[in-house]
């Protein structure tokens, strides 16, 4: 969904545009049967207990209960996904209580507690560029522009010297015009020349492994805080990663968060600014990400002002930069199993697979 362009692409945090409960009265409900399984529901904020071994056996058994959630999961209709994701959140539990999924909200075990962050303070986390966090970027605008402005011109000019007469004359006209109305459009209504943008966007080298590592950094991020993962894609125009909104209990819109909730919320959000940043002097994808920490900030049960929201804004890269770098092998093996479009338990395996130190 997490957009400023196409990249950031939302990592679809629960808002309002990514709400799985659509009601519609007109609708006949559908019924997708869920699987009858010996499941012990635990709330979401429940202390985490000691580490828990279980045999191969064990393991195997929890995860084809997971993969089970899942399948239904993608079998229900839209009406019903905010109910079917509360199975996703249990069978999670589940999974990590037996011991099946070590790292799953390992983050929470011991959280990086909120404090004011200066901006160069981004550099410890390997920030590279700190005073582009939180700046758009114009670099495809740019070039997407120029190219239309040069191509457009030569062509124009061509024309006209190629083609006789009346037709030389008027076609050099309406095609040096193109610039023109694209230039215009781009003043008044630059969101109507955003698809093609993104897509003029994938000429550059560096754009799938961008997409790639910004969303893999979603996922392991809202791994590591406990949220389950349901679905993400790294398809141009679709980039984003979804996760289960019953770890809230309740729909994002319809209660405030509290600043443990906000602060995980806010670390999975901006996970991919800091994966770009760490790895690029410019950061692409970040408009939309803002933006879904913005929506996160103003469900805070105290009111954010501007100081506390850029504060929160930079502690929250900071955080998901050092998260990062904590689990920098985990973050590899995900972009590594997104890259062969690996299914979300396929990362998840990528993820558990790797052996801390």
């Amino acid at each position: 969904g997490c957009v400023l362009h196409k990249h950031s692409h939302s990592c679809c945090l629960p808002d309002s545009r990514m709400q799985t409960c659509n009601m519609r009265m007109n609708r006949v409900p559908v019924c997708v049967s869920r699987p009858a399984r010996s499941i012990v529901r635990v709330k979401a904020s429940a202390e985490v207990s000691a580490p828990v071994t279980c045999t191969p056996e064990q393991r195997q058994k929890l995860i084809g209960e997971l993969k089970e959630t899942y399948a239904a999961y993608d079998k229900a209709p839209p009406s019903q996904k905010f109910e079917f994701s509360g199975d996703v959140l249990a069978a999670y539990q589940a999974a990590k209580a037996g011991g099946a999924l070590a790292k799953w909200g390992a983050w929470t075990e011991a959280p990086l507690a909120r404090r004011t962050v200066m901006q160069g303070e981004l550099r410890q986390v390997g920030i590279k560029q700190p005073g582009m966090i939180a700046v758009p970027s114009t670099r495809n605008d740019a070039a997407f522009l120029a190219t239309v402005v040069v191509s457009t011109s030569l062509t124009a000019v061509l024309a006209g010297a190629v083609l006789p007469g009346d037709w030389g004359f008027f076609s050099s006209y309406l095609i040096g015009s193109i610039s023109f109305v694209v230039l215009g459009i781009g003043s008044t209504q630059p969101g109507l020349l955003q698809f093609f943008i993104d897509k003029f966007s994938q000429v550059y080298p560096d754009y799938r492994a961008r997409v790639i590592r910004h969303e893999a950094a979603h996922l392991l991020a809202g791994y590591l805080v406990g949220c389950p993962i349901t679905s993400y894609s790294v398809e141009v125009n679709r980039e984003r990663v979804e996760f289960a909104e019953a770890r809230l209990q309740k729909r994002l819109i319809e209660r405030t968060l509290t600043d443990a909730e906000i602060d995980s919320l806010a670390i999975m959000a901006v996970a991919g600014i800091a994966a770009e940043g760490q790895q690029y002097e410019e950061v692409l994808g970040q408009t939309a990400d803002l933006m879904d920490l913005q929506r996160i900030m103003l469900r805070a049960s105290t009111a954010m002002s501007n100081q506390q929201q850029q504060n929160m804004t930079r502690w929250a890269v900071f955080a998901a930069g050092s998260l990062l770098r904590q689990y920098k092998k985990e973050h590899e093996s995900v972009i590594e199993a997104m890259s062969r479009g690996a299914s979300v338990m396929e990362c998840v395996d990528a993820i558990e697979a790797v052996k801390r130190d």
